[in-house]
C-alpha cells in the first residue's frame, strides 16, 4: 500500500469503496478486505487517515496496567457465552509471540490466522466465532470478520459480528450502496496477513494494527477495534461507519508480533 505524494487526495484512492483501494487488497480485499481486512476505510475513507511512516514498536505494558494486562478474567464458566461455545479465558497475557498452535483458514482467496484454543471454535458458513476472551482471542476475531465484509456474506456477518450502536448503522447505510465483491484466485495470491501489535486492551475492548503485505512487496497496516458483546467479540466500526480506525503505509515488519506455524484447512 503507497501513497502518491504522500497524500491520499493526490491519488483519488481514498474515495473508493474501501475493497477498490489498494490499502484495501493490501489486505486482501478489506482486508484481504486493506485483506484481508476486511474492512475497511469504509466506504468514503471520510474519517480515515493515512501515514507514510512506520510506526515505532511498542511494548505491553507491566501486569496491572488496565491497557495492556488487566486482571485474569473466569475461564469461561462464570460468563454468558453463545449456546456450544466454552473457551479458557485464563490467559490475560498481551501476547509477544505467535501462539504455538496457530492454523491457517481458507475464505475466499484470504488466508486467515485461526487457533483452536483462542478461536474461532464455531464455523457457520461465513460466520467464524467463538473466541477466547483474551487478548489474543480478539485478534483472531479481527481477522476472521473483516475479510467478509466485501462480498456477497456481508449482510450476514454484519447482522451476527459487528457491534450494536450508531457506527453500525451508518455501516450498513453505506454498504448497501456498494456492490457486492467476491474475491477470485489462489489463497493468498492478493495479500498476506504477517502479524500484529495490540495498542490497547481491556477486558471488553481491544485496539489492534495488523500487519500486511501486498503481491508487489509493500507493507501496510490497519488499526481496528473490538468490543465483547453478547458473549463474543464483534467488530466495532467507527461513528461514521469505517471499520477500520486508520490505514498506514509501513516499511517492514519490526515492531510487530509475526505468525507461524503451518498451514491449514
Amino acid at each position: 500500500m503507497r501513497t502518491s505524494g504522500g497524500s491520499r487526495g493526490s491519488s483519488g484512492e481514498w474515495q473508493k469503496p474501501f475493497w477498490q483501494q489498494r490499502g484495501w487488497l493490501i489486505s486482501a480485499a478489506f482486508l484481504l478486505s486493506m485483506f484481508l481486512i476486511g474492512g475497511f476505510v469504509l466506504l468514503t475513507g471520510e474519517d480515515s487517515s493515512s501515514n507514510t511512516g512506520q510506526p515505532q514498536p511498542s511494548t505491553p505494558k507491566a501486569s496491572g496496567s488496565s491497557s495492556a494486562t488487566p486482571s485474569a478474567a473466569p475461564s469461561g464458566s462464570t460468563e454468558s457465552r453463545p449456546a456450544g461455545c466454552s473457551t479458557n479465558d485464563a490467559d490475560q497475557n498481551v501476547p509477544n509471540q505467535s501462539p504455538a498452535d496457530v492454523q491457517w483458514k481458507t475464505y475466499q482467496t484470504d488466508l486467515l490466522p485461526a487457533s483452536p484454543s483462542a478461536g474461532p471454535l464455531k464455523v457457520d458458513g461465513p460466520v467464524w466465532s467463538c473466541f477466547a476472551h483474551t487478548p489474543l482471542g480478539s485478534v483472531m476475531a479481527l481477522h476472521a470478520i473483516g475479510p467478509k465484509l466485501g462480498g456477497s456474506d456481508w449482510k450476514t456477518v454484519t447482522e451476527k459480528q459487528l457491534a450494536k450502536g450508531p457506527g453500525k448503522d451508518q455501516f450498513v447505510a453505506k454498504r448497501s450502496k456498494v456492490a457486492d465483491k467476491n474475491k477470485t484466485g489462489a489463497p493468498g495470491s492478493n495479500a498476506s496477513y504477517l502479524g500484529f501489535k495490540i495498542l490497547t486492551y481491556s477486558k471488553d475492548q481491544v485496539t489492534t494494527m495488523l500487519l500486511l503485505r501486498s503481491a508487489d512487496g509493500s507493507y501496510g497496516a490497519v488499526t481496528e477495534s473490538v468490543v465483547w458483546e453478547d458473549g463474543d467479540w464483534k467488530l466495532r466500526p467507527t461513528l461514521t461507519g469505517s471499520v477500520t480506525e486508520s490505514m498506514t503505509a509501513v516499511g517492514g515488519p519490526e515492531g510487530f508480533v509475526l505468525w507461524g506455524g503451518s498451514s491449514g484447512s
